[in-house]
C-alpha cells in the first residue's frame, strides 16, 4: 500500500511541475593538506519524468560563455586569446546526467580544450541501516556505500518519492538530503526545492544539456571510464598539447594565438613562453586540488 501511494506521489509530481529543481549546498576540501580552505557552492538536481541533471549554476555559466566566446574568435577568423583562468578542472565543472528509468548514468567534464562524455558503469551497491535523524525539515535513514575510492554516508527520505541523489548517486527507497565522505572531504545537503512550469524556463533548464559549447570547436567525446583514465594521464603529463595543435593548425584566413599575464603582472604573448606559463600554472593548480570528489577517475 505504501508503495502504491509513493507511486501515486510521484506520478502526481511529475504531472504539475515538468521540473523539480532541488537545491544543494556543496562543501568541499579541494586541498588534502589544506583543510581550513573548504569551498562552498550551491549545486543544482533538476529531475523531470525523463532524468535527472545535477550540475553547478554559476560554474556552468561562467564556463559556457567564456569557452563560447573563444569559439567565436576562432570562426571568426581567430585573434589573440588571453588566458587567465586556472588550467583544471574546479571540482564543480562536472556535470551529471542520469536517464529514466534504467538511470544510465554519464558523467559530463572538460580537460584542456576538449568536453568528454564518460559513461557510468557502476551502481552504487547501498548497505540501508537502521539509524535515523531529522535532515532539515526531512525525516531520513542512513545507509552506505564504497563508491569511486571512497565510502559515502548518505541520508535518504521517502517523504520525497525520487530514488535519485545528487552527483552519480541513486538506488535508494527516496531523495538522498545529505550525502558525505567518511574524510569530509564532499558533503552535499538538501537546502530548498521549488517547481518549475515549462516552457516558461525552458531556455534556462535546457542549458546545462548543451554541452557542445563547453569545449572549443564544439568537441564533445564519448568515452569509457578507462579512456577517460588515459585522457587525463596524458593532460597531466602534457597540460598544452591541445593549445599547441591549435597552433600548428593556423592558416592564413584563420591564426589563433595566445597570451597570458605572469604572476608580476606582465602580459606574455611568444608562444614559448605562454606555453611554459601555461603548464606551471596548471601544475601548482593540480596539486592544490589533489582531493577530488571521484579519485578513481584520475588514478
Amino acid at each position: 500500500m505504501k508503495n502504491s501511494i509513493l507511486l501515486f506521489l510521484f506520478l502526481g509530481v511529475l504531472t504539475n511541475a515538468q521540473i523539480n529543481r532541488f537545491f544543494y549546498e556543496y562543501k568541499s576540501i579541494p586541498d588534502s593538506n589544506n583543510k581550513e580552505d573548504v569551498k562552498k557552492e550551491m549545486m543544482f538536481l533538476d529531475i523531470d519524468k525523463n532524468g535527472s541533471n545535477y550540475y553547478s549554476r554559476d560554474k556552468f555559466v561562467a564556463d559556457s560563455t567564456s569557452m563560447a566566446e573563444i569559439q567565436k574568435q576562432i570562426k571568426g577568423g581567430g585573434g589573440s586569446i588571453s588566458v587567465n583562468r586556472r588550467e583544471s578542472p574546479e571540482t564543480t565543472s562536472y556535470k551529471v546526467m542520469k536517464s529514466y528509468p534504467d538511470f544510465k548514468t554519464y558523467l559530463f567534464t572538460r580537460v584542456s580544450t576538449d568536453q568528454y562524455k564518460v559513461k557510468e558503469e557502476e551502481k552504487p551497491v547501498w548497505k540501508i541501516l537502521a539509524d535515523k535523524q531529522k535532515i532539515g525539515e526531512y525525516n531520513a535513514q542512513k545507509a552506505t556505500t564504497d563508491y569511486g575510492g571512497r565510502q559515502w554516508i548518505a541520508w535518504f527520505t521517502t517523504d520525497i518519492p525520487f530514488q535519485d541523489g545528487p552527483y552519480k548517486f541513486y538506488g535508494l527507497p527516496g531523495l538522498i538530503v545529505k550525502l558525505e565522505d567518511t574524510t569530509g572531504s564532499h558533503i552535499m545537503t538538501l537546502v530548498g526545492n521549488k517547481k518549475i512550469e515549462t516552457p516558461a524556463e525552458q531556455k534556462e533548464l535546457e542549458m546545462p544539456g548543451n554541452v557542445r559549447v563547453m569545449g572549443i570547436g564544439g568537441k564533445e567525446i564519448e568515452v569509457t571510464k578507462d579512456q577517460y583514465k588515459k585522457v587525463w594521464k596524458d593532460y597531466v603529463n602534457d597540460p598544452t598539447k591541445n593549445m599547441r595543435q591549435m597552433m600548428m593548425g593556423n592558416t592564413e584566413n584563420s591564426k589563433v594565438s595566445f597570451k597570458v599575464r605572469s604572476s608580476d603582472g606582465k602580459e606574455i604573448s611568444d608562444p614559448n613562453q605562454v606555453f611554459r606559463e601555461m603548464e606551471k600554472r596548471t601544475k601548482e593548480s593540480l596539486a592544490k586540488n589533489n582531493n577530488p570528489i571521484e579519485p578513481d577517475l584520475v588514478k
